[in-house]
């Protein structure tokens, strides 16, 4: 459990404590597009109550945090923000991968990963930090730029930067579109102000393969790197943790790719040197 100084609990409480956490569910609720008389009858509470509430004028109780935080779908790490803001104790622990508590997650992503050789997967935080990876992921990034795989790695930026992936995605500019929308539809979800600043720095990248504003949105959008092994052609889904309450495993997610047609597959299990029994073929 996170730490929480005595001064923010109870009688300790400083009078800025209950207008912080009131202004920070009205930051929001605005987000989410909800007005205070639907979001208080979604809440089972008066508007008048969350009006006094985000205004300062009345202090939250715990359950009414958590109650707005879970309407809102705010995340974890921002519901115990509110909480301490409130002068209330965090609600979610943080532990990392390494705590015993997290040894059955830790060993489930070891399995996950190693199980999906010889396909790439790996593991994000929710600034996409490479976490884990598997062998075939880091057969891949063999020849990008040192400075970008030195921990902590930004799968983002490793693979948008010239000096990374970049130069060996064909249709680079399709690819660069689709990750920059989802990077965009994650900061409108959690209004964090490190995905912003890396949303700019991507975005100042240069692209010689820029989409034209007129081609239609692709129902799933392909990975198709250069390399020693010819083009390979991945599609990718992301996997997280149904219903988490621990912080570190509720701001997780697996990257898997799974081969789009029957050469990538192939190339991929002849160059894992490994019993191509073992795998998955995609049908010709």
């Amino acid at each position: 459990m996170v730490a929480v100084p005595s001064s923010l609990y109870g009688r300790g409480m400083t009078t800025t404590a209950v207008p912080r956490a009131g202004a920070l569910l009205r930051t929001w609720r605005e987000r989410r597009g909800w007005s205070q008389l639907a979001l208080a009858g979604a809440a089972g509470i008066s508007a008048r109550h969350l009006s006094f509430v985000e205004t300062g004028r009345s202090r939250p109780s715990r359950r009414t945090v958590l109650t707005l935080s879970e309407q809102l779908e705010i995340p974890l790490r921002e519901r115990n923000a509110i909480l301490m803001a409130a002068g209330l104790a965090p609600a979610y622990p943080e532990h990392g991968l390494g705590d015993l508590p997290m040894a059955a997650v830790s060993d489930a992503i070891t399995r996950i990963l190693t199980l999906h050789n010889p396909f790439p997967a790996l593991v994000v935080d929710r600034h996409w930090t490479m976490i884990d990876a598997n062998d075939a992921v880091l057969g891949l990034v063999e020849g990008c730029a040192p400075e970008l795989l030195e921990p902590p790695v930004n799968v983002l930026r490793l693979t948008l930067h010239p000096g990374g992936l970049a130069p060996r995605i064909a249709d680079s500019g399709q690819w660069r579109a689709h990750l920059l929308a989802r990077l965009q539809h994650q900061i409108g979800a959690t209004g964090d102000p490190e995905l912003k600043r890396l949303f700019d720095e991507l975005t100042g990248y240069p692209c010689d393969d820029p989409v034209p504003a007129d081609v239609p949105h692709a129902l799933v959008v392909p990975f198709r790197l250069r390399t020693e092994r010819g083009e390979l052609s991945f599609l990718s889904t992301t996997t997280l943790f149904g219903t988490p309450l621990d912080v570190t495993v509720s701001e997780l997610a697996i990257e898997a790719f799974y081969p789009a047609d029957a050469a990538t597959s192939e190339a991929l299990v002849r160059g894992s040197h490994l019993d191509p029994s073992s795998y998955v073929k995609v049908p010709r």
